[in-house]
């Protein structure tokens, strides 16, 4: 017999890295919140890379971390290697990873996630999900019947999960936890457009197994940047990483079996992530590649497990062990898990509005891989904007959005809603048209404000904001107005980096100017600098460095604002809209665009259909 457990604001169905965000969100704007979780001890759970960030990731988190998010604060709190990457390129694409203790920080999510003030935390299974006029009505597997205003949807990779190892396949959520097969029924029977999405993962070995004379050491960066503004003092690296690499003997193993490949046998119906293929993929897709690089990276400070990045596959036991143990130092190895690859349900993205809200059923709303991405970090952006935005209807305020020119978390939101995506998406840098002003250093000017208008942004982080900008503004001037004198040792380093000498006093800005100039070399030169945390520094460097190109980016944006200011009337019926081509009306019926701006990036709309539609828009005015 059902019986009512109770009444709230926002229900949040799973407690991976979209529900916790999505929860804490909504909560903290005090909102009455509840999370399911198939498991209380898979909450926060990292069922693959054990990391946080990476390229155009660790702009995620510290966007994350500008709005009042939480993920950027657990990695601080729980890495145990940290590394900057792609220092040697320009300031845009440096990004932050972090090897993360991947028990510890579970421990710190699920515990954040206890102690919040207006959320429940609960292990039950959602088994249906239906609506009553305006209020959503989800019901337990153990017939608890629970009513809220909204419901966010934030399944990862369970719902009706299925794990293939080989020939062998079964029902299952990650690391072996149930998976959530009769919501996907009761999601189905509600009418959302479901598809098939697969990912994969690697083997975690037993370290104790591993010869690691002689692989490359990858040690962790001194000093330490954090994630988080929060974080006051970093901790310290305590652990390195190794690489090694594939072979041909590999090839051959792989090769040999590939027909018991369940993504070569026809076995997966689902579509795997483009940019981050298995070992059977890559052999066949870069068939000309003699090997492939390994990471063998730690999966905690207390465990023996450790993740073989780059070689995730769904080949057979046997075979997996076979084609382990032919890579230099995995001679002997011992595989504690094995790799596996996983089928999952998810959504269109296109039925979704850019609140993350389902079109056609006002108060669901979608996060994370159930909107068809993958990553821990696109996850949790998404769910940190979802759980905004449910709390703002359920209080009557309006939606929050996101422009593609603000940040990451609005082009990945965008990207997904307006184009779609045939496979699970990605974030790259080259996804933004403007990586130059969406750096990781300035993620607190560009998103801060918005977090502090919406509620999530506290006094104290606040006051700390406004003092870092202000030390800023001070140093750029500083830097614009200090004049250094020539000397012999000046000069020799300008040679050096091929670029003219000086004869006379130079500002350090025009130094700076100088593309061949480095921080590091105006740290040497520079006898007044201040003592500033050195991230002040970079900012007004980079701000000084590219100022021209930043210039030219925001007179694009203006340019752009105003197609992303003209908004399209609520429900409007295209088919009315005399002059528009066949395929414009039926893929602009299909996103249901807020904005003309937002109109001009779908697929199939044509920039002589967006001139028939605003010419339509003038005359309904």
């Amino acid at each position: 017999m059902k019986y009512n457990a109770g009444q709230y604001d926002v229900i949040v169905i799973g407690a991976g890295h979209a529900g916790i965000e999505a929860a804490l969100a909504s909560s903290r704007l005090s909102c009455k919140t509840i999370v399911f979780t198939m498991n209380l001890d898979s909450v926060g759970n990292l069922p693959c890379n054990p990391s946080i960030g990476g390229t155009a990731k660790g702009h995620l988190v510290c966007e994350i971390d500008a709005l009042g998010g939480e993920m950027g604060k657990a990695a601080d709190a729980t890495f145990i290697q940290s590394r900057m990457l792609n220092t040697g390129k320009g300031q845009a694409v440096h990004s932050l990873r972090a090897q993360i203790d991947r028990r510890n920080y579970a421990s710190y999510m699920k515990y954040c996630l206890e102690k919040q003030e207006n959320l429940e935390l609960k292990q039950a299974e959602i088994v249906e999900i239906d609506k009553n006029g305006k209020e959503w009505i989800v019901t337990t597997h153990l017939n608890g019947v629970y009513h809220a205003k909204t419901v966010i949807i934030a399944t990862g990779t369970f719902l009706t999960g299925k794990v293939y190892v080989g020939e062998v396949s079964y029902p299952s959520g990650p690391d072996g936890m149930f998976p959530a097969t009769r919501l996907g029924e009761a999601l189905k029977t509600l009418g959302l457009p479901l598809r098939r999405f697969k990912t994969g993962t690697p083997a975690r070995v037993n370290r104790g197994s591993i010869d690691f004379t002689g692989l490359e050491i990858q040690e962790g960066d001194d000093p330490i940047t954090p994630f988080s503004y929060n974080t006051e003092t970093p901790g310290e690296n305590k652990v390195v990483c190794h690489i090694t690499w594939t072979n041909e003997k590999t090839k051959d193993i792989i090769l040999e079996n590939l027909h018991r490949s369940p993504l070569y046998a026809g076995q997966i119906e689902g579509v795997g992530p483009r940019y981050c293929p298995s070992i059977e993929d890559k052999i066949v897709r870069f068939a000309d590649k003699e090997r492939h690089q390994i990471f063998i990276e730690p999966c905690g400070l207390q465990t023996e497990e450790m993740y073989l990045q780059g070689v995730s596959s769904s080949l057979p036991e046997e075979v997996q062990i076979a084609l382990y143990r032919t890579v230099k130092g995995l001679e002997k190895v011992q595989i504690m898990r094995n790799a596996y690859a996983i089928e999952y349900d998810s959504i269109d993205p296109t039925a979704l509005q850019p609140t993350l809200e389902v079109t056609a059923h006002s108060g669901l709303y979608g996060a994370g891989q159930f909107n068809g991405s993958s990553g821990y970090e696109e996850a949790a952006a998404q769910g940190l904007v979802a759980g905004i935005n449910a709390a703002r209807k359920v209080k009557g305020l309006p939606p929050f959005v996101l422009q593609r020119s603000s940040s990451y978390i609005g082009t990945l939101i965008d990207d997904l809603v307006t184009k779609g995506c045939t496979d699970p998406y990605r974030m790259m840098t080259s996804r933004s048209e403007y990586r130059l002003l969406l750096r990781q250093d300035n993620a607190d000017e560009r998103l801060m404000p918005f977090g502090r208008e919406i509620g999530l942004i506290d006094d104290e982080q606040w006051q700390r904001f406004s003092e870092r900008l202000r030390q800023k503004e001070a140093e750029i001037k500083r830097l614009e107005s200090t004049y250094i004198k020539p000397s012999a040792a000046l000069n020799e380093l300008l040679v050096s980096r091929e670029t003219s000498p000086v004869a006379s006093g130079v500002k350090l800005a025009d130094l700076i100017r100088r593309p061949q100039i480095s921080h590091r070399d105006i740290k040497r030169f520079d006898e007044t600098r201040p003592q500033l945390a050195e991230q002040i520094f970079l900012k007004a460097e980079v701000e000084i460095k590219y100022a021209g190109y930043i210039k030219r980016q925001l007179a694009h944006i203006n340019e752009q604002q105003r197609l992303e200011e003209r908004k399209i009337p609520e429900g409007l019926d295209y088919h009315n809209v005399v002059g528009l081509r066949k395929e414009a009306v039926e893929k602009l019926a299909k996103v249901m665009p807020y904005s003309i701006g937002q109109a001009s990036r779908i697929s199939g709309v044509s920039p002589a259909d967006i001139s028939v539609l605003l010419i339509y828009l003038d005359k309904i005015k």
